[in-house]
């Protein structure tokens, strides 16, 4: 029977669509194993270091609370004091709730900063703010658990710089990582997401 080619439409657009889903299904044969990523990213764990009231801390002394963790250095010039001046705006934002959040800040940079280097420091930012050093190897332990990069460097003046992740990690009162934040976001930003956790 011959048929019209109107008549043959049905047919070729059922064939085209076979032909794609055999090209599909070779594609994905072909494509090697599929990541699915699934579960919390292991961010955290114990530490034991000296507050800049030259207390012992460890991370039991946390538990129960809510925490900020930022890793820095007094002498950066840039990056940390604008991310405190963020933590310490969205703390603000917060108002009283905010009693409910321990804001951490974290040495990379233990020979400079002892106890009273970080009070001074910590002098211009929120008062909730606790500053932990420690040893090379203590502060080393510490970064590891939560995943930060920090390599010092010299500099042709004789001075130095340290290179270093610049997040700050929000912990639960259980000490498990939560959410992480950075100066892409305004404390306006981080106080809400705040509430919606608290």
């Amino acid at each position: 029977m011959l048929r019209t080619p109107q008549a043959l439409i049905p047919y070729i657009v059922a064939l085209g669509c076979i032909a794609a889903g055999g090209l599909w299904y070779e594609a994905q044969q072909n494509s090697g194993p599929r990541v699915l990523t699934v579960g919390t990213p292991q961010v955290g764990g114990p530490f034991s270091l000296v507050d800049q009231n030259g207390q012992r801390k460890t991370d039991a002394d946390f538990h129960g609370r809510w925490m900020l963790v930022y890793f820095g250095y007094t002498n950066c010039p840039d990056v940390c004091p604008t991310t405190l001046a963020l933590m310490s705006e969205a703390l603000k934002q917060l108002g009283a709730r905010a009693n409910l959040i321990v804001p951490v800040f974290v040495t990379v940079d233990p020979a400079h900063d002892t106890p009273r280097a970080l009070k001074q420091y910590l002098a211009s930012f929120d008062a909730r703010f606790v500053g932990l050093t420690g040893s090379e190897q203590q502060i080393a332990a510490m970064a590891r658990e939560y995943k930060v990069y920090s390599v010092r460097r010299r500099l042709k003046d004789g001075g130095y710089a340290i290179d270093h992740s610049s997040v700050v990690c929000l912990m639960g009162p259980d000490g498990k990582f939560i959410a992480v934040y950075d100066n892409s976001q305004t404390p306006e930003q981080i106080a809400a997401d705040l509430r919606k956790r608290l």
